[in-house]
């Protein structure tokens, strides 16, 4: 197996750890974000306009998209920050020419 593949693993792992940890908040901030920004466009006493909707329902994707991201990328180094350690060449002492 190469550090390719390693690494690969590393982002599935990722990508789980996302699905089993993560997903609910990153939904749950990513809209609060788009409630926000909506607010910040439209005014303080929101109507639940198509608009208005639709940025919450943006938030929540760039939330989810971004947090996935995130935890695929640093699954991925983890992986091939591990292969590196695994195959990492033990040191060899190179006999000397000249012996005292």
């Amino acid at each position: 197996m190469t550090r390719k593949h390693y690494a690969l693993a590393g982002a599935a792992i990722g990508l789980v750890a996302f699905l089993a940890v993560a997903l609910l908040p990153s939904l749950l901030y990513g809209g609060y974000a788009g409630v926000l920004l909506a607010r910040g466009i439209f005014g303080a006493p929101l109507a639940a306009t198509f608009w208005v909707r639709a940025m919450v329902v943006l938030g929540m994707v760039v939330g989810v998209t971004a947090v996935a991201a995130l935890f695929a990328v640093a699954g991925a180094a983890a992986g091939a920050a591990a292969a590196a350690l695994v195959k990492a060449p033990a040191a060899k002492a190179k006999p000397s020419a000249v012996e005292p």
